[in-house]
């Protein structure tokens, strides 16, 4: 795609309603010959719009109106492509654990998680979380309260699922005691996020009491090998957020493919383009939307930062999950 179309589109189906900076930002952006010129000449991946973005605020350039932010961002162009060039999308966001919650709490336990694409590990824990859903009592007893608008038929789960064992692959994992990666992080939140900036400060204090084993390495390389360590007595779920669109179609063949030869759950949370189903009609024709499956089934569709959920009928998708894997 274009990069222009790339950034016109971020601004229409992902940050309009959710950020007013950004989403003047994208528009801007996309018409703007000069600065799509300097976007072109960084490798493809790099020019993602939300990278680009956290990129220019982690150096310095303030949430404000295009204009400032455009001068801000050619004055420091080698500064912000050096950080570009260096840092990867690795939004850790614990909000997602409440659409996956449903899915896990339904599963045997115990339960071993293995998460592809981990970051720093703060969604390895949907166990030491609390969710709010609508306006139903807070399920658990964490100061960390993660909450969800729904609609359809949603599994609501009576219980927290019991983990046993935890682990994670990244690229790249963040390091919760690096200041700068933690700045990161901050910064890969969108400007008027303040309550998840609140929620991702007290969610690393989460993980800082126990840390979860994650692994440097590619997915494709790593994940059958750390499959075969978790416990045999309990469940193995395998899953991701927003980790399938930044692998190659062949990349995601060859993943699928490992998964689903694994005694193991599936459990998926991506844009529907970069998942080997068909996906149901989104609840909101138009806006950025991710599809929820379990081992391949189509059951939600999901904002992607995790406040709205929306469960699929009978008929579109799985409304009682936990069945065997495949």
């Amino acid at each position: 795609m274009p990069t222009a179309d790339r950034f016109r589109r971020f601004a229409e189906t992902e940050a309009r309603g959710e950020s007013p900076c950004y989403e003047e930002w994208a528009l801007g952006v996309a018409a703007d010959r000069e600065v799509i010129a300097l976007l072109d000449a960084l490798p493809e991946p790099k020019r993602q719009p939300n990278l680009v973005f956290t990129a220019a605020r982690y150096t310095g350039v303030p949430a404000g109106r295009y204009p400032e932010f455009r001068e801000a961002l050619i004055a420091e162009w080698p500064t912000i492509s050096e950080v570009l060039l260096a840092r990867r999308t690795q939004t850790n966001e614990p909000g997602r654990c409440a659409v996956l919650l449903p899915l896990l709490a339904a599963l045997p336990a115990p339960l071993a998680l293995l998460e592809v694409g981990a970051s720093a590990g703060l969604c390895l824990f949907p166990d030491r979380y609390a969710y709010r859903y609508d306006d139903r009592a807070v399920l658990g007893t964490s100061g960390v309260v993660l909450d969800c608008a729904t609609t359809g038929p949603v599994p609501f789960p009576a219980a927290l699922p019991e983990v046993v064992w935890r682990a994670g692959i990244d690229l790249n994992p963040l390091d919760i005691d690096d200041p700068e990666d933690v700045r990161w992080l901050e910064t890969l939140i969108w400007p008027e996020h303040d309550h998840r900036r609140a929620r991702l400060a007290a969610a690393l204090e989460v993980v800082r009491a126990e840390r979860p084993r994650i692994v440097t390495g590619d997915l494709n390389e790593r994940v059958a090998a750390l499959a075969a360590e978790a416990p045999r007595d309990a469940t193995l779920v395998i899953f991701h957020s927003a980790v399938l669109a930044y692998l190659s179609p062949s990349e995601r063949a060859r993943f699928a493919a490992t998964v689903r030869s694994l005694d193991a759950h599936w459990i998926a949370n991506e844009g529907a383009g970069a998942l080997p189903v068909t996906a149901p009609p989104s609840p909101r024709p138009g806006t950025a939307m991710f599809l929820v499956t379990i081992d391949s089934e189509p059951v939600a569709h999901a904002a992607g930062h995790g406040h709205t959920l929306h469960w699929l009928t009978r008929g579109t998708g799985r409304t009682t999950p936990g069945s065997p894997p495949p």
